[in-house]
């Protein structure tokens, strides 16, 4: 990966802000206005009610005292007194409701002031997150959200208390997990959030697998390959003992993936940079491209283990579990011949049934390129495009196509393309937590950001997914 700071030893200075993270409906921001707002006119609204409540009362209060004048200066009887026992009974009445609505409204103006304080605190750098984080609901939350941002932009000495209470007040507000022994910080949810949803729109391999979050560093999970045997026997006949279930482990460790953006202390100190926003676009696209690129093609040495690059490509009629199988298309580094898209019914009828009906292909866009110029028997393009809701759709054998630039070109014994339920096949593993080391000394006059993220990934069916291969066998 590319370190933002090398340039800065180079005599460049960073690149400046980029826009905001990209997101559908409106910020946190203006959803905590528009609940402000909402707030404030229900508290008017009971104002009024408690208003008009009153001034009822003391109009019905007035009343009665007149009547009881009006009785003391004439004549009274049994009648007039059982009437004044009911208004007086009326106005005990109406007093206790006016008392219990009074004690109502105050509560009421008290948990007000106490969410404004919370929104408040929310809103000070609450990033462009596409949607809120129900983390947010721990008491401690809003405060560690405040903390951090100041943190961010000035450093230890805009805490009471420095780095330590800091790193208490994100135990207490159970983001994730607390800071590790090294230092840096676990972002605020927001922040975290606006990272993980940019990358689901930028990484197409995590558009159609399994994402699984962890909390350990690695992730084990049993895959059953019915080993288990039976037979036919007479009625007389003997039962030998069967093969019993071929129990697979396999395991997918968390590996380190980090970014390091900087900025000036004169940019952080202006009040009105979003902070979280700020960072996450510094940080989508570095993340974005590495894990786009290990998903596919990684080794597996610290990095994920891609479905291409990170196991053992078979030719299809050996395939055996731990490896991936293909087909070739016939021709070398090409396609066959004559007849080339029958490389692709191959490839398609390669998986299981199961697979094939939740199948997809992927390619790089050349790739893409070459097999739109494909043509059945009558002259037909072979690619279909589909125009949803949604945007346009290609497919190819009915199935659809998600143009993945980590693919390789077509060469010589290249795997260019691919199919298969990706979802069943592959698994991306997330260490919950993005965390933020904050570094003013290393590149003055400019403050680093080390931001890191544990993500892993692998195979998790072998059967699910297959190759094509651009070689004569």
């Amino acid at each position: 990966m590319t370190i933002h700071n090398h340039r800065l030893l180079g005599g460049t200075a960073p690149r400046a802000l980029v826009g905001a993270v990209r997101a559908e409906g409106p910020s946190i921001a203006e959803l905590l206005g528009q609940i402000n707002a909402s707030v404030s006119s229900q508290k008017e609204e009971q104002k009024s009610a408690y208003a008009t409540l009153t001034k009822t009362f003391e109009d019905f209060k007035a009343a009665n005292d007149q009547a009881l004048a009006d009785i003391k200066a004439g004549k009274t009887d049994v009648v007039t007194n059982e009437k004044v026992d009911r208004i007086n009974a009326d106005i005990t009445a109406a007093a206790e409701k006016v008392s219990a609505a009074t004690a109502s409204i105050k509560a009421f103006e008290k948990d007000i002031d106490e969410l404004s304080k919370k929104i408040a605190a929310m809103q000070t750098g609450a990033g462009t997150a596409a949607k809120a984080d129900p983390r947010m609901a721990n008491a401690h939350a809003a405060e560690y959200c405040e903390k951090f941002s100041a943190y961010f932009r000035n450093g230890e000495r805009a805490l009471d208390g420095g780095e330590r209470a800091l790193r208490d007040l994100g135990v207490k507000a159970a983001m994730m997990s607390s800071s590790d022994t090294d230092g840096g910080f676990t972002v605020r949810p927001e922040m975290e959030t606006a990272i993980d949803e940019t990358l689901k729109e930028v990484s197409p391999m995590r558009q159609i697998c399994t994402i699984r979050p962890i909390s350990a560093t690695s992730y084990k999970k049993l895959v059953n390959q019915h080993g288990t045997a039976s037979g036919w026997v007479g009625e007389g006949d003997s039962r030998p003992q069967t093969a019993g279930a071929n129990l697979s482990e396999i395991e997918f460790p968390a590996m380190e993936l980090y970014a390091m953006p900087a900025a000036s202390q004169t940019l952080l100190d202006d009040s009105f940079v979003d902070i979280g926003s700020w960072l996450a676009s510094e940080v989508e696209l570095e993340f974005a491209a590495q894990e786009g690129s290990a998903f596919v093609a990684g080794d597996g040495v610290k990095k994920p283990r891609g479905f291409i690059g990170g196991y053992t490509p078979v030719a299809d009629a050996s395939y055996a579990w731990g490896k991936v199988g293909y087909v070739a298309t016939g021709g070398a580094g090409d396609w066959a011949a004559t007849d080339k898209a029958n490389a692709l019914i191959d490839l398609y009828t390669a998986p299981k049934t199961a697979y094939q009906q939740n199948g997809t292909f992927v390619m790089n866009r050349k790739t893409l390129g070459a097999v739109r110029k494909l043509k059945d028997g009558q002259g037909n393009y072979l690619v279909n495009v589909s125009f949803r809701a949604d945007g346009a759709v290609m497919e190819v054998l009915g199935r659809p196509v998600v143009e993945m630039p980590d693919m390789p070109d077509i060469a010589a014994n290249s795997y260019s393309i691919a199919f298969g339920d990706f979802r069943r096949g592959y698994l991306i593993v997330d260490r919950v937590g993005v965390r933020v080391l904050r570094d003013p000394y290393t590149a003055k006059p400019y403050v680093l950001f080390y931001t890191t993220k544990r993500v892993g990934g692998g195979i998790q069916n072998f059967e699910a997914i297959k190759l094509l291969k651009f070689a004569a066998n």
